[in-house]
């Protein structure tokens, strides 16, 4: 016998979730929908940005390296865009303008960045964590503009540092721009922030997901995620890598051949890549973070110490090109290197060993020498070269020992700088993603997560990030969450038990009452009620000082034209943690309870600062409550 229909549409029937999951998806969208639609805004900015940065770094390190000095870092990276308006370089080389020019770009970016924006300097990453960790996302419109021109400078004249830090501060800086103008939440600002930073890596870099990835982990220095960043950083990661890729391709960044995981026995040899890149980590941050205590230390202005970093950094590749007998290689130092690590993927056994060891060394010393001195850089591009290097130098090593263990020097390479980085920054998991999305190629990844898993694990504290925080319970950004979470057991009605009526004013109460009721209660915010003791709306101190300026106008106002109606109450079932939205909501010290939304009749009022006394007591295991 057919069932009817009404059975049919029962929750039984096997497609009565569908409408369920339909509604379900329409809230999610609906309560995302501006903040998803504002990432697609911030990844087109980004983009944009990555592509404006792009073009400047390449066209002053052409003019000021090239044309100037006479040095053309070859071969570029596969996926580097060439900018076909850039004329030939004829120059004769001449290195010791190697350590002029770079002095002369230090100078210039020093001096823009501590007279315009001192939280320009150093790299761009650090100061995007530190923003949405203890500034609420806040970054000033202007930095992003000073970044972009002090980080082309200072790159573009060969100090040595990344795209990765600046293009992030970018997206960042306006991730956070966008954010004050359509007036979203502290919470909101930090997200979008975040988005912003993932947006321009993943331009930069040509790699969308990890760009993802990386700004909800860089954050921490624990594996840890920060889920509510990922999806709003996807969008806008999408979208930048789609814009900055109508420009410059779509080819990943570095070119590879078709390098292959073979064999179980194989991870032997990347073990000692493993403790090779950590003992490299180690010197990497505690040489940078050296550099960074001493510069700090000269007797003299901030303006110019990016200069003396610079001169030094000039000095540093110079002196290794002459003891190295003119190998024009090592100049990696300087500028980006990727010239370096692309020749040691392609040309893996025909390089010296020696000279990628003496690359990676001086690149952590060049890097140490520029961003440490307040030059404008990011950190990451530099990483990819020790680590690539210096992951290259014992893959050769190991190739000659074990020639069937390691036979393609050029994986070490790639995994070399998964694995570097990984040890140097805690971003284990986005550094595997964004090294396979960099090279195009996902064959290694076995091996690229055997090594950047153990190279976390096997690493000390120290960070190349020093603003990123433990974990999200040690996040200043996420402190009122885990305070909601101790108040999410207490209740309003918790406050009203033993209470007497709070004092109440009238829509008709003229200046001089709502000022001498004001006078008569330790409170700085008053209801008004009608005559049946209905919540009409609140009047707030502040406002009544304003309005008491103003004294030949004191007998024409009444508590109605004082009074804010856009108030949303407390009601004695709600929680103390809704309580502390709605204060931050109201932005109020004080709010009236009433006893339902739709009568509104008022029933006694709740300060913030008795929040924060339950939150204590319930802490240290006291009853929670108090007078109000």
């Amino acid at each position: 016998m057919d069932r009817p229909l009404e059975e049919s549409n029962s929750s039984s029937h096997p497609l009565a979730w569908i409408p369920e999951v339909v509604r379900l998806g329409q809230s999610r969208f609906r309560t995302q929908a501006r903040l998803l639609g504002l990432a697609i805004l911030v990844g087109l900015v980004a983009g944009l940005g990555a592509i404006v940065f792009y073009v400047a770094t390449r066209a002053a390190e052409h003019y000021a390296l090239g044309v100037v000095a006479g040095y053309d870092p070859t071969p570029h990276p596969v996926g580097e865009t060439a900018i076909s308006s850039l004329p030939e370089v004829n120059t004769t080389f001449r290195p010791w303008l190697l350590i002029v020019i770079p002095a002369v770009g230090g100078l210039l970016s020093g001096v823009l960045v501590y007279t315009l924006a001192p939280e320009a300097e150093g790299h761009g990453t650090d100061a995007v964590i530190e923003a949405y960790h203890h500034r609420q996302g806040e970054i000033r419109p202007r930095v992003p503009l000073v970044k972009i021109i002090a980080s082309a400078i200072t790159l573009g004249t060969g100090g040595s540092g990344g795209r990765e830090g600046p293009i992030a501060q970018i997206g960042a800086g306006f991730g956070s721009v966008l954010s004050n103008l359509f007036h979203l939440r502290p919470a909101e600002r930090r997200i979008l922030m975040a988005a912003g930073m993932g947006a321009g890596i993943a331009a930069i870099f040509r790699a969308p997901l990890a760009g993802a990835l990386f700004t909800s982990e860089v954050l921490y220095r624990s594996p840890e995620f920060e889920p509510e960043v990922i999806m709003p950083a996807a969008i806008a990661c999408v979208v930048s890598y789609c814009t900055f890729g109508m420009y410059a391709g779509w080819k990943p960044l570095f070119a590879m051949p078709d390098l292959t995981f073979s064999s179980p026995l194989q991870l032997g040899p990347y073990l000692l890549l493993v403790l090779f890149v950590v003992l490299l980590a180690m010197l990497y941050t505690r040489t940078f973070y050296g550099c960074v205590s001493a510069f700090r230390r000269l007797p003299m202005p901030p303006h110019f110490r990016p200069a003396v970093g610079a001169l030094l950094t000039g000095g540093v590749a110079v002196g290794l090109y002459y003891a190295l007998g003119g190998e024009k290689q090592v100049l990696s130092v300087l500028s980006f290197g990727y010239s370096a690590v692309q020749n040691a993927i392609t040309s893996d056994t025909n390089v010296s060993a020696w000279v990628l060891l003496a690359i990676a060394l001086g690149k952590i010393l060049t890097t140490s020498l520029t961003i440490g001195s307040g030059g404008s850089g990011g950190v990451f591009g530099p990483s990819m070269v020790i680590g690539g290097c210096g992951g290259g130098a014992l893959g050769l090593l190991l190739h000659g020992w074990w020639p069937w263990l390691v036979p393609h020097p050029a994986s070490f390479v790639i995994v070399g700088m998964a694995g570097f980085f990984a040890a140097a920054a805690k971003t284990p998991f986005s550094t595997l993603i964004i090294v396979s999305e960099m090279t195009g190629g996902y064959h290694l990844l076995l091996p690229a997560l055997w090594v950047c898993a153990l190279a976390f694990i096997l690493s000390d504290k120290q960070s190349i990030y020093s603003a990123q925080v433990e974990s999200r319970s040690r996040s200043p950004a996420h402190r009122g969450a885990y305070v909601r979470q101790v108040l999410s057991g207490v209740r309003v009605s918790q406050y009203l038990k033993s209470k007497h009526p709070p004092l109440t004013l009238h829509p008709d109460d003229p200046l001089s009452a709502v000022l001498s009721r004001l006078s008569d209660t330790a409170y700085s915010v008053l209801p008004v009620v009608d005559d049946e003791n209905r919540l009409l709306g609140v009047v707030n101190l502040e406002e009544v000082h304003l309005a008491a300026q103003a004294a030949h106008l004191q007998p024409l106002i009444l508590a109605a034209d004082l009074m804010r109606t856009d108030v949303v109450p407390l009601q004695p079932r709600d929680q103390l943690d809704r309580a502390l939205e709605l204060f931050v909501e109201n932005d109020l010290i004080a709010l009236p309870v009433v006893n339902d939304l739709q009568r509104r009749r008022l029933i006694g009022m709740v300060r913030r600062f008795e929040i924060a006394s339950a939150y204590l007591k319930h802490m240290h295991g006291s009853k929670s409550g108090g007078e109000v």
